[in-house]
């Protein structure tokens, strides 16, 4: 687990209150006030090429859609000093610029860890048809995909990693048993299944084991059920 200090992370997107609304709730919006974690979303149309707005153009050798432009993304960058070094130390903080793609290497629980060592994460989101390649040769350390799918942006794959990442924080989630004991935690899945009250909702029924307080019995129990 990362040591007990603030973990900053800025979004560049043509929607910020996608991630404003889900950033300012529950665990991460308590982990905000607790100053373990700094979201900031930034409308990258504040970078825009003119003052229509316009962040994107027609690809070149032709092709359906738009495709967004790499000078919003340099200057965003540039105005949010973020030193263009790929890879290690940006300006002595330890930082990571990754763009959200969905040709991106597939994001896995090593990759919160991995990601939970940083200072500072900058998530730099497409829309339309994909970004400028340049934006990922150039100005991105890494692309990260959720899933073997394509959706219309991505803000929900960098809320994705956000979230996953900033509860591997220490502090964030109060318990480091939960974070022990839950999926993923060593490289693969270990969820059993878990009841509350009532004991008995119509003819459906808590497992006796579990009721029974022998604490080993119910490990036993629990690790043969893993999922």
């Amino acid at each position: 687990m990362a040591k007990d200090k603030l973990l900053k992370v800025d979004v560049l997107t043509l929607f910020p209150e996608m991630i404003d609304a889900y950033c300012n709730a529950s665990i991460l919006g308590r982990a905000q006030k607790n100053k373990l974690l700094q979201v900031k979303a930034h409308d990258l149309r504040r970078w825009a090429i003119d003052k229509h707005g316009h962040v994107d153009d027609r690809p070149f050798g032709g092709g359906a859609g738009m495709v967004m432009r790499v000078e919003p993304f340099y200057k965003a960058l540039k105005q949010l000093k973020v030193p263009f070094i790929k890879g290690g130390n940006k300006g002595g903080i330890k930082t990571r610029v990754i763009l959200t793609s969905a040709k991106g290497k597939l994001f896995t629980q090593k990759d919160a860890q991995r990601l939970a060592k940083y200072d500072r994460l900058v998530f730099l989101c497409g829309r339309y048809e994909g970004v400028d390649e340049r934006v990922a040769t150039k100005l991105a350390d890494e692309e990260l995909s959720i899933g073997p799918y394509v959706m219309t942006g991505g803000e929900l794959a960098a809320l994705v990693v956000t979230d996953a990442v900033a509860r591997l924080r220490q502090g964030v989630l109060g318990q480091k048993a939960s974070l022990d004991e839950e999926s993923w935690s060593d490289g693969v899945t270990k969820e059993y299944p878990q009841y509350t009250r009532p004991e008995v909702f119509g003819k459906w029924k808590v497992p006796p084991v579990l009721l029974s307080g022998d604490h080993k019995k119910i490990a036993e129990w629990r690790k043969k059920n893993q999922k």
